[in-house]
């Protein structure tokens, strides 16, 4: 039986960047879906995970430089597919890659990748997916092992394989993402990708060329640590999932394992940050 849910409709002025910021705060505290509208963002939750203080620490809301109202209202189960389909538009990334539904038109692109995200994240619409494909691109993945943390619908998974990489693990916590990942890395007959559900105490004995990281700033912090410890010299971490302002103190933590800060790339607040790992260090204790 399906779930009921309550929807909050936010009326945004300005939209830019508030609505991403709304986005990812109320990710946090338990809002599963979200739609982009002309005027600002509608949010869904399971209304037995609601509560009536659901707001009270969603902090861009008691922000002065925006106006945000809402309206919340209780709504009948929802077929999530019908719903994501209606909005869910195909995109193109440096006119290289086009990462689309599987009821879209193929691209004439290079690269050409089928997503069904449901309710996963990494549909590459939002600015933190976006970035980290422009980084993949511009670096050398072949024959190298790669790590998707946080991999979400798959996406970067999907994309590092068809740039040659030989093997990538991806990783998500959530049991939704894990299995939307299975299903899509399947859909765009990946052989080399294995899907984890779990964090990063998996990462126990592992080692790898490049490690993609796009996931909130603090489970970065806590685990920035592991990803040196487990990177090869010379290998690459690309880190996205937070703003420009945390771009300090993520530099801070990686600079105490020998990590060097090498591109930047932003977009409306949003950063990935690329770092190489100049100097390895052997005796990292793991978490």
């Amino acid at each position: 039986m399906q779930s009921t849910y309550i929807s909050y409709t936010f009326i945004i002025t300005p939209k830019d960047p508030a609505a991403e910021i709304l986005i990812a705060e109320l990710g946090y505290v338990g809002f599963e879906s979200f739609v982009e509208t002309e005027e600002g963002v509608i949010a869904y939750i399971q209304k037995e995970e609601h509560s009536n203080a659901i707001l009270e620490n969603i902090f861009i809301l008691k922000n002065d430089a925006f106006k945000i109202v809402y309206k919340k209202e209780e709504i009948a189960p929802i077929n999530w597919n019908e719903e994501w389909e209606k909005n869910f538009n195909s995109i193109q990334i440096e006119n290289t890659v086009s990462i689309r539904a599987p009821f879209h038109k193929k691209s004439n692109l290079k690269y050409d990748i089928i997503i069904e995200p449901k309710m996963s994240f990494g549909t590459g619409h939002h600015q933190t997916t976006h970035m980290m494909v422009k980084h993949l691109l511009d670096i050398d993945l072949k024959g190298k092992i790669v790590l998707d943390m946080g991999c979400g619908t798959g996406v970067l998974a999907i994309l590092s394989e068809i740039l040659g990489a030989k093997k990538i693990d991806a990783i998500d916590i959530d049991n939704w993402c894990y299995l939307n990942s299975i299903e899509n890395t399947a859909r765009n007959n990946c052989k080399k990708i294995k899907i984890f559900k779990g964090d990063a105490s998996l990462l126990i004995n592992k080692k790898y060329d490049v490690i993609i990281a796009n996931i909130n700033r603090n489970i970065l912090l806590h685990d920035i640590q592991i990803y040196c410890n487990i990177l090869e010299e010379n290998g690459v971490l690309l880190l996205s999932g937070f703003y420009q302002e945390d771009i300090s103190i993520i530099d801070i933590e990686t600079s105490k394992y020998g990590l060097k800060l090498q591109t930047i790339e932003e977009m409306k607040n949003w950063v990935a940050l690329r770092y190489i790992n100049s100097n390895q260090f052997d005796n990292f204790e793991m978490f």
